[in-house]
């Protein structure tokens, strides 16, 4: 098998591979041009993140700074909002759904390394998707990580470490994150 097809298999992999290195390289490119577009441009903002991401609903907007590992395994909703320096790495798929807001610094991480150090010197990763779902406020400065879903409303605090899956109807907190309380979803009827 290719590196690439071990990172779409959720196998193993070699970060530094040609082929993988090549999708961070275009997306280190697409995101130089998103970030270069004027802060009040709106409609160029939104035309470049429709080019650079997988799918990107209506009303979506992202702060400066964007920064992201490949763009095409984003999948955004309507009505989101990403605020500054704004970090997903999205070797594997990351699913936001609608009517998300995320808050600034926060990271979306879907790659992770060996604990052995051996592992780490040959430059192996594994990538896992994220999945979060409608009606989630992430804070600011949230760490999210691989494999990790986050279900439908609701509120990660600020400072956050989600380490593992988030049922619907909370909030969360904390390092790792765990549930503070239940909240209520007011959208159903």
């Amino acid at each position: 098998m290719t590196e690439l097809e071990k990172l779409e298999a959720g196998l193993e992999y070699c970060y530094d591979d040609a082929a993988v290195s090549a999708r961070k390289e275009t997306a280190i490119i697409q995101c130089r041009k998103y970030n270069a577009i004027d802060d009040t441009d709106y409609d160029a903002q939104y035309a470049q993140l429709k080019e650079m991401l997988g799918s990107v609903g209506e009303k979506v907007w992202i702060a400066k700074t964007f920064s992201c590992d490949n763009g095409k395994n984003i999948y955004i909703g309507n009505n989101f909002t990403g605020n500054f320096n704004l970090t997903i790495l999205d070797i594997r798929e990351v699913y936001i759904g609608d009517n998300v807001m995320i808050g600034p610094g926060t990271l979306i991480t879907t790659v992770g390394h060996p604990l052995s150090p051996m592992g780490r010197r040959k430059h192996l990763a594994f990538a896992k998707p994220v999945h979060i779902g409608n009606d989630v406020w992430i804070g600011g400065n949230v760490t999210i990580l691989p494999g990790v879903t986050i279900g439908n409303n609701v509120v990660v605090a600020a400072g956050a470490v989600v380490t593992k899956d988030i049922p619907d109807n909370c909030v969360v907190g904390g390092v790792p994150a765990r549930k503070i309380k239940d909240i209520e979803n007011d959208t159903e009827e």
